[in-house]
């Protein structure tokens, strides 16, 4: 897929079957929009920008603060993000806000922060 291409869009939870119903054209329709999706995210700079939008809209500068990055690489993910559609902008002024366009990414990245940076929970004592 090249970088003008966007994924087709996947299936909403109400319009979603069990894997085992989806016939093979299905599934493989399915699996390239996932594919092209995880993609989009798989990248740390992104992904450190997405953890940061989760909690709402923010600037380049501030975003260039929380990651200790330059303008430069951040603008660089920042358009990647906008040409997959994850993204989106306001202009205010000279000063421009990104926000998470695409709700799949708040669900992405709240199960990425689970599994990776959220403290362990403390297993449950065994009775007995």
């Amino acid at each position: 897929m090249t970088p003008k291409q966007t994924a087709p869009a996947l299936l909403t939870e109400e319009e979603a079957e069990p894997c085992t119903t989806l016939s093979a054209e299905d599934m493989m329709v399915q699996a390239t929009a996932a594919a092209g999706f995880l993609k989009a995210l798989a990248h740390e700079g992104r992904l450190m920008i997405l953890c940061h939008l989760q909690s709402g809209e923010k600037s380049v500068t501030e975003l260039e603060n929380l990651l200790s990055s330059r303008q430069a690489a951040v603008s660089q993910q920042l358009a990647r993000l906008r040409l997959e559609g994850l993204v989106g902008c306001r202009r205010e002024g000279k000063v421009m806000y990104y926000s998470i366009q695409d709700p799949k990414v708040a669900t992405a990245i709240g199960m990425v922060y689970e599994m990776f940076c959220a403290a362990p929970k403390p297993a449950l004592a065994r009775i007995g």
